[in-house]
């Protein structure tokens, strides 16, 4: 099986460092995020400043990857589609699609995000429920109007932490949004507190851009590496390979002093998948 790393694992090393690490050590995908020494743009649940990151420079970056033979599948953006000042959220709007932009330019299919959040308030809340959920719908849309635009996709990820909090819902708002490019990005960790293994890919496999991979404990409020929480991943795997084969697995919460050992198991969970019943 192949795997792959997400680039903000290596933040202290250069694109071409990082793309040299993962060649060496036979990754095959990365989650792009411009977060490395030579491209330091990442924000998580925000955004930075772009204007320097141009079309050249950015094809630049992206070739580094290619050319160690390592495939970028998709340009994490990660920033708040929850804002609630109305300023601040056209602001992250324009930034989403500054990266769409990017991804389209230099042929990357996927663009990804979460839900956003407000600190200190992440998560349903009674009083927010259904408008939350509408004003994130409508942000939504409009982005997916501007992906099929560029010709990219969308890849949300949802979490038991957010306003998506479910593969159910997940799947209910992607037959409200009713595009073709709005895909998901399936972190099993970030849902085996709401759904079994099984049930994640009963409702999700047919929209899968592709997978983080990270663990959790059930009632944790925060990932782990892989094999250090509650998901079988023998029984993940096997509906890995049955419903989703090939479809890139980029690994999440490692560094560079982990990764590889990180990597191993997932291997060794993978052989253990084939007697998985």
């Amino acid at each position: 099986m192949d795997v792959g790393v997400v680039s903000r694992s290596f933040p202290q090393l250069s694109n071409k460092e990082t793309a040299q690490f993962l060649a060496k050590e036979g990754f095959k995908w990365t989650e792009l995020c411009f977060s490395q020494t030579d491209s330091n743009y990442w924000v998580y649940n925000g955004r930075s400043n772009l204007e320097t990151l141009t079309n050249e420079k950015s094809k630049e970056i992206i070739d580094i990857y290619q050319d160690h033979g390592i495939e970028v599948v998709a340009i994490g953006v990660f920033t708040n589609l929850l804002e609630q000042d109305e300023k601040e959220a056209e602001e992250n709007l324009a930034y989403f699609e500054r990266l769409m932009e990017i991804a389209s330019t230099n042929n990357i299919p996927y663009v990804s995000t979460e839900c956003g959040f407000i600190p200190g308030k992440r998560g349903i809340n009674a009083d927010t429920y259904e408008s939350a959920f509408d004003l994130f719908k409508d942000r939504l849309g409009q982005l997916v109007q501007k992906a099929e635009k560029y010709h990219v996709s969308i890849a949300l990820e949802p979490c038991v932490l957010d306003i998506i909090p479910s593969a159910k819902r997940t799947v209910d708002l992607i037959e409200q949004i009713g595009s073709s490019h709005l895909k998901v990005l399936l972190d099993p960790a970030n849902l085996i507190a709401n759904h079994s293994e099984e049930d994640m890919f009963h409702y999700l496999s047919t929209h899968i851009a592709y997978f983080h991979g990270k663990d959790r404990k059930v009632n944790d409020a925060y990932g782990r590496a892989i094999g250090d929480g509650d998901i079988d991943w023998p029984l993940f795997f096997q509906q890995y390979h049955q419903y989703t084969e090939g479809i890139p697995f980029i690994m999440e919460y490692v560094n560079i002093d982990n990764c590889c050992d990180i990597r191993d198991r997932v291997l060794q969970f993978d052989k253990a998948s084939v007697t998985t019943k």
